[in-house]
């Protein structure tokens, strides 16, 4: 890329704010992030009237609708009419995430937060450890986005997070019940220790993948065969 091109692109980049801004599904990720609070909430009231903590397992279930929302953050609109102008198309779905980002922290941070009221101070042990919990939630979040850039890239993007959530669940079923990889990704049988760096691994693995499909420039509208059979 030669320099005057670079140039125009990071120059047309503070243009872009506004229209990210405005086609970020705010609907969508902040209604998955308050079923998820209000979940916990609920289920807060219920452990407290039965005198019951709030385990780790609940906060899992109440992240769900967020990881659900966050599958269709990444859709990427008008990606054939984006890929023309001078700034890549990956730039809105990025642009997206970085939005979505502080919002899906302040979210685990709530639902921590109440989980930790919920457990009263143990004289003999101390609180549950909050950081295998974080890498859990930001694995299953790097797993949705995963799915839903690869969708975003298949002749069913118009679908989009309708089948990005089903496969981020799935996956996240499979590593939570097979004997196979529950060993390094569920506390227990795996230490907390154990269970942060391989989920912090897996989310690594699942950006990486992100980045390749956000990049890949494969027009999913192209006709190809078709026209080749006219030809022929």
């Amino acid at each position: 890329m030669t320099k005057p091109a670079r140039q125009r692109r990071l120059g047309a980049l503070p243009l872009l704010i506004r229209p990210i801004t405005r086609t970020m599904p705010w609907v969508t990720l902040i209604s998955g992030c308050l079923a998820g609070l209000a979940f916990l909430a609920i289920m807060a009231r219920v452990a407290d009237s039965s005198h019951s903590p709030i385990t780790q397992g609940t906060v899992h279930l109440a992240f769900l609708p967020c990881v659900a929302a966050l599958a269709f953050v990444i859709r990427a609109p008008f990606r054939p009419l984006t890929q023309a102008t001078p700034v890549p198309a990956w730039v809105t779905p990025a642009g997206h995430l970085l939005l979505a980002a502080p919002v899906l922290a302040a979210t685990c941070w709530a639902l921590l937060r109440i989980m930790v009221q919920t457990n009263p101070p143990h004289p003999l042990a101390g609180p549950p450890a909050a950081y295998p919990v974080i890498a859990q939630l930001a694995g299953w979040s790097a797993v949705a986005v995963a799915a839903a850039a690869c969708v975003d890239r298949s002749r069913y993007a118009d679908l989009g997070g309708a089948i990005a959530a089903p496969v981020a669940f799935a996956a996240i079923a499979l590593t939570w019940y097979l004997p196979v990889t529950a060993r390094f990704l569920v506390d227990p049988p795996a230490t907390a220790r154990g269970v942060t760096v391989a989920w912090y691994c897996a989310a690594t693995a699942a950006l990486i993948l992100t980045g390749a499909a956000l990049r890949d420039r494969w027009h999913r509208y192209t006709r190809r065969r078709f026209a080749s059979g006219k030809q022929a």
